[in-house]
């Protein structure tokens, strides 16, 4: 009963379009390295991401930390990286590379991802790390 609760059985949540034109409006994206594409265009986790990048990963135990960090060695590297994801401070990935963000924007309410009619089950958060 509790994995009902937390879990819809997929990790790819679909980002709300006025957010993501919100977020491309302040930041001028250049690059989205997850993609929603079934099969997926590439791996986001091996190649070089862009100068500006939007990022809504996966979310899942195992699955989005390895997004995390790799956004955090993007950054590391100069890149500006923005992050949509579950605002899960009591994760280790939380604690190791998003708290080290320049900026961390908590989102009121719950989004509704995709088509979704309801809300997610979940609290979002935006996550900025600022790049040269």
């Amino acid at each position: 009963m509790h994995k009902a609760l937390f879990s819809t059985g997929n990790s790819n949540w679909s980002t709300p379009k006025d957010v993501y034109r919100t977020l491309d409006a302040e930041f001028g994206f250049d690059f989205d390295p997850c993609p929603l594409a079934d099969p997926p265009l590439f791996d986001g986790l091996k190649i070089e991401w862009g100068g500006v990048n939007f990022v809504n990963p996966p979310y899942g135990r195992g699955i989005t930390d390895k997004w995390c960090k790799k956004a955090f060695e993007e950054w590391k590297k100069g890149k500006t990286v923005v992050m949509l994801l579950p605002s899960r401070t009591d994760t280790d990935w939380w604690h190791d590379f998003i708290m080290k963000a320049n900026e961390i924007r908590f989102i009121r309410h719950r989004l509704k991802f995709g088509n979704a009619v309801n809300g997610a089950p979940f609290p979002s958060a935006i996550v900025v790390f600022r790049g040269n």
